[in-house]
């Protein structure tokens, strides 16, 4: 797929370029700044664009904010933002626009590199890659914690694991229960937060987004 890279560190820029490359995909720009990706995804196109959240001009949530702006312009890129940090002031914006093709990981928290290959391709289909720690961060600032107070602790787990975008089965065998289990819990989940049946493939993504909205 054809990618681009937004990332001010020299080094992680070259390091993904590699990984990516080696991997068959085709990274059309490598850029060190926001101004520079958003110029760049206008004229390149990509499938997915990695971004980081802090980079120049101003070093704070540049990248995040012009994450936002690709998603709004171009709403068929998928955005993948990689980060050290969990910035919530517009990480909740950037996942409230669309409920698909979008992702959230963190540099340090990432295992390997079929796992961040893997998020990648999710991200590409439509689907979502979210670091559990990015959702709590995320819920703890959002303004339904009234809504998120109704959840019990096993179905804060699997809403977490939901939305990494791991299958029934996947999140069965983490937690040591029945995937029976699960559909009740997500079922449960479904029902508190207000979602009505659906055939969206993205109905799981909407019930972390649910919380997400302000």
């Amino acid at each position: 797929m054809r990618i681009i890279i937004a990332e001010d560190s020299a080094v992680i820029r070259a390091g993904l370029t590699e990984i990516l490359t080696d991997r068959g995909h085709d990274i059309v720009a490598a850029v060190g700044d926001a101004t520079a990706l958003r110029a760049a995804v206008a004229e390149r196109k990509p499938d997915v664009a990695i971004i980081d959240v802090r980079m120049p001009p101003d070093h704070t949530d540049d990248g995040l904010r012009a994450a936002i702006a690709i998603r709004r312009d171009h709403p068929g890129i998928g955005i993948l933002v990689f980060s050290q940090y969990v910035e919530t002031r517009y990480a909740a914006d950037l996942l409230s626009m669309r409920s698909g093709g979008v992702g959230y990981l963190l540099k340090d928290r990432v295992a390997n590199v079929a796992e961040f290959t893997d998020a990648i391709d999710r991200i590409a289909a439509g689907g979502t890659a979210l670091d559990p720690e990015v959702v709590t961060g995320l819920l703890a600032a959002s303004r339904h914690v009234g809504t998120l107070g109704t959840l019990t602790a096993r179905e804060h787990d699997v809403l977490a694991l939901m939305a990494e975008g791991r299958s029934n089965s996947a999140i069965a065998e983490h937690l040591y229960v029945s995937e029976r289990a699960v559909e009740k819990h997500i079922s449960n989940i479904f029902s508190k937060l207000g979602l009505p049946p659906s055939d969206s493939d993205h109905r799981r993504v909407l019930a972390v987004l649910a919380y997400l909205r302000p």
